[in-house]
């Protein structure tokens, strides 16, 4: 069997949105960190964290997305979705067999694990969190 070392770049987040409000529009702000390197060897698994912070409560309409970039290209692809308390392993690409969802949203966690890595697993992983209104 072939060994390597696999990274899996991610890169910290700051999304700001506007909430719709009387008067002058405060704004609130969900911080969403991810480790910028992660390293794991073909055949094995690797956990991708993601936790987040929000100014506001956790609402039941949380939503997390995790999208994938391959190496040398421009198009990401949608992986996995957490929507109305429930995860979605996008049935698109390679990762559908190999995903597992270990997050809780509730602890400000949306983290994934992809098993039985792959050289084609070599890309940018982005983990994306809406937490509505």
């Amino acid at each position: 069997p072939v060994m390597g070392t696999i990274p899996v770049p991610g890169s910290p987040a700051d999304l700001t949105g506007l909430c719709p409000l009387a008067g002058p529009s405060p704004t609130s702000s969900i911080h969403v960190y991810t480790q910028r390197e992660v390293y794991g060897t073909v055949g094995s698994h690797v956990t991708l964290s993601c936790s987040f912070w929000s100014s506001e409560w956790i609402s039941e309409d949380i939503s997390i997305t995790w999208h994938f970039q391959a190496e040398g290209t421009r198009d990401s692809i949608s992986i996995f979705h957490y929507a109305k308390g429930q995860p979605y392993i996008d049935d698109v690409g390679s990762f559908k067999e190999r995903m597992e969802w270990v997050g809780n949203p509730h602890r400000k966690d949306g983290s994934i694990v992809i098993h039985n890595l792959d050289y084609n697993d070599n890309g940018t992983f982005t983990c994306d969190v809406k937490n509505p209104p």
